[in-house]
């Protein structure tokens, strides 16, 4: 442990995001409590406080690197427990606009597996820390202020088998409760004002599968994903995970769900533009039945625009900005958080609660505004589409169509999507050149290369 700057931090909520802070808090405080509504030491299997369990989740590229950073090894770790390892543009097989993507080895490593199972093995690495106390089923019901109520020194919580509520004194709290935050509401009773709120009506349902195959559609490739487009807003992941078992969700925009009857599902398979994943699943052996996820609006909860916030108290991850989950990005965004937590703290100083939230926004603000670009490219997601706007959609475009010819352009488009490089490195002017060239509509898209 390092020089500590308080005695104890409580963390609401036990999932990526909480336990991801936990790793960047343990250094810092003397004691780390994490407080959660289920009972989530040594599960393996999805759990009623995250719904979002039963599904595919996963980290972007950068967001892998980052959880390597706070967890040195775990990455070999899960490899060596039977987890996967894939490259994003190299050995997932990628359909854009209904024709597959040219595939190239770029380092842009992950590792696949079940939420469960991610959680499981961050989780393990937590309780080695020695000074993190979990605090299982256990409900929050409050922030506490002090006389002045201008800074947090604790939290409220009731064991959920009907205890009497206590308070948790802390140096620091951070609200890692996911979307379901009460936050904006106790700030807001506090007179710190209302909390502003964006996001897009996007109608988003998916549904979920896990099988064993008795075919292999994958080759060299670890997954296969079809990415929903405007004239087709369905699309796919599949996926090699842990315990041999392959996962599928497939998911439809703007209210046109999957079926969750096992004839119905297969039947809305059999519609995406990667049909190997339809003639891989009607041969395997299926694990479970269906499961439908609905989420139909993105949300970002603007705390860099307050005018203050009370002292000691921090938002992360879903509790601040919940993206479209089709790209992927919630449990990335969270990693590059906990990370600006690390650093403030290995400075020797406490972070102020405000300008955190800043530097929260400032994480979130490229990948927030590629996603919400990309959902208004489907004409009934309302929002306004300005000429810039359709000046980068076009650009855009063309990437996707480059990438079907050029790996080179693959591999940029990739490094963007998976938060490694900024968007702008697109517009640089060797790859608009490379873009421009590979993209004329005279041209044919090449086969993927397997």
């Amino acid at each position: 442990m390092g020089k500590p700057v308080g005695d104890r931090v409580v963390v609401l909520g036990g999932s990526i995001t909480g336990l991801f802070a936990a790793s960047a808090l343990s250094d810092a405080y003397r004691e780390v409590i994490i407080v959660d509504r289920d009972e989530i030491v040594g599960v393996r299997e999805p759990r009623r406080g995250a719904p979002q369990a039963r599904h595919i989740n996963g980290l972007l590229a950068r967001g892998a690197r980052a959880m390597e950073e706070l967890f040195p090894e775990i990455t070999s770790q899960m490899i060596s427990a039977g987890c996967p390892q894939t490259d994003l543009s190299g050995t997932v097989r990628w359909y854009f606009n209904g024709l597959p993507l040219k595939q190239v080895r770029a380092g842009l490593t992950n590792v696949g597996c079940r939420r469960p199972i991610l959680e499981h093995h961050v989780r393990e690495r937590v309780q080695a820390l020695g000074n993190v106390t979990f605090y299982q089923r256990y409900d929050l019901t409050g922030l506490e202020f002090d006389a002045a109520g201008t800074r947090v020194v604790g939290a409220r919580v009731q064991r959920r088998d009907g205890g009497t509520e206590e308070t948790l004194q802390a140096d620091l709290v951070v609200d890692a409760t996911g979307r379901g935050s009460r936050t904006p509401v106790w700030l807001e009773n506090k007179g710190f004002g209302r909390v502003a709120e964006e996001g897009s009506k996007i109608g988003l349902g998916y549904v979920t599968r896990h099988y064993k195959l008795r075919t292999d559609p994958f080759g060299k490739d670890h997954s296969i994903i079809c990415v929903a487009n405007p004239e087709l807003p369905r699309g796919a992941i599949f996926t090699k995970t842990d315990s041999g078992l392959v996962e599928l969700t497939t998911y439809g925009l703007l209210g046109d769900h999957p079926p969750t009857d096992p004839e119905g599902f297969n039947a809305f398979v059999k519609t995406l533009a990667a049909p190997e994943i339809y003639e891989a699943i009607i041969e395997a052996e299926p694990i479970d039945d269906p499961v439908l996820f609905r989420f139909p609006t993105t949300l970002r909860r603007r705390y860099d625009k307050m005018a203050r916030m009370p002292e000691r108290l921090l938002v992360l991850g879903d509790a601040v900005c919940t993206p479209n989950p089709v790209f992927a990005q919630a449990q990335s965004l969270a990693a590059l958080q906990a990370l600006a937590l690390r650093d403030e703290l290995r400075a020797g100083r406490v972070p102020d609660a405000l300008e955190f939230t800043r530097t929260v926004g400032r994480i979130i603000d490229p990948a927030w505004g590629l996603t919400e670009g990309i959902n208004l490219s489907f004409p009934g997601v309302e929002g306004k589409r300005t000429r810039v706007w359709k000046i980068m959609q076009a650009y855009m475009h063309r990437v996707q169509i480059a990438a079907t010819r050029d790996s080179g352009v693959t591999e940029a488009f990739m490094r963007s999507a998976g938060l490694v490089d900024p968007v702008e490195a697109l517009m640089r002017p060797s790859m608009v050149l490379r873009v421009l060239r590979n993209s004329g509509a005279a041209r044919q898209p090449e086969s993927v290369q397997r």
